[in-house]
């Protein structure tokens, strides 16, 4: 009779261990297929490409690698001489032109004084027109003054925000050209979190989510909230081949992987002795804010929360 009872509760602890078992790998399953959560995360950040808006060799340069600028901060100077002869020769055009506006401006005012016996009509429209031709002259070369000046403002390039100078590859005595951006800055405030999730973890994740980013080669993880979820990515199977004909790609019935959506996290704090850089790799893990009530909560969630407490125990 005893050893009965004892191989019952064999079979029955066996039974026991198996069912527990069973749990445990589905809940596992559960969470690592649908849990919004995954280790595809990038932390990104806008890169300001930065070029003169005029020509010229390079003199002066106070921009470093990796420095850290602030929005106004002089990166290099370009060589000043000609744009300095610029703004001379035009300040000397205008004073001309405001000479010649005087005289013709004079000489239109007497004719219209005259009386028709002395001038003739056609003698006071050409007086006029002379006084309006000098007039415009002098409103180009108020322009051209004006132009000449901001090319000479220009000949100073500065930071158009705030950031860090990145793969500096600008010497002095380079020649700058107009439009060609040769410095590149990281807006240092532009930093986000790109996690690409699973298609089948998207249901679990909503605007304004608590999200956790743990990056490599550091143990504080960066806090943020879920600020948009991308709506599209790239279809290959929509691409045509040279004969316009839909290229698909062939796939097994079977066997089929989840797309990754792309979800920005917005960094609500970094840790103190966490460095950001653009391109870095890491963790996330979204808390949703409003817990779906008919969701199942896995016993994987279950041990992460007694973990928790733990923690807060101590």
């Amino acid at each position: 009779m005893r050893k009965t009872i004892v191989n019952i509760l064999r079979v029955a602890a066996t039974l026991a261990l198996l069912a527990a078992g069973a749990v445990a790998g589905f809940d596992l399953w559960s969470f690592y297929t649908e849990a919004p959560w995954t280790r595809d995360g990038r932390v990104r950040a806008e890169t300001v490409s930065v070029a003169p808006e005029i020509s010229g060799r390079i003199i002066d340069l106070r921009a470093a690698d990796n420095a850290f600028v602030r929005k106004g901060d002089i990166l290099y100077t370009i060589d000043q001489t000609d744009y300095k002869l610029n703004v001379a020769i035009a300040e000397t055009l205008l004073d001309t032109r405001k000479s010649d506006l005087l005289v013709k401006a004079s000489d239109d005012d007497r004719r219209q004084k005259l009386s028709n016996a002395t001038v003739s009509d056609a003698e006071r429209e050409r007086f006029r027109g002379a006084a309006a031709m000098a007039r415009a002259a002098q409103n180009e070369a108020m322009a051209q003054l004006q132009k000449a000046k901001v090319d000479l403002e220009r000949t100073v390039v500065r930071a158009p925000v705030n950031g860090y100078i990145t793969n500096l590859r600008v010497r002095i005595g380079d020649y700058a050209t107009k439009g060609v951006a040769n410095v590149a800055i990281v807006d240092s405030d532009s930093f986000w979190i790109a996690g690409y999730f699973e298609e089948t973890k998207i249901a679990n994740i909503h605007v304004g989510d608590q999200a956790n980013a743990a990056l490599m080669g550091f143990d504080k993880p960066v806090a943020g909230h879920v600020e948009s979820i991308s709506r599209g990515v790239a279809d290959t199977n929509g691409a045509a081949d040279g004969k316009g004909l839909a290229n698909i790609n062939p796939v097994f019935s079977w066997v089929r992987l989840a797309q990754r959506i792309p979800v920005r996290i917005h960094i609500d704090q970094v840790p103190d002795g966490v460095e950001l850089a653009a391109g870095m790799t890491c963790t996330i893990n979204i808390v949703p804010a409003r817990p779906d009530p008919a969701r199942r909560v896995t016993l994987f969630e279950r041990l992460r929360a007694f973990q928790n407490v733990e923690s807060a125990r101590l």
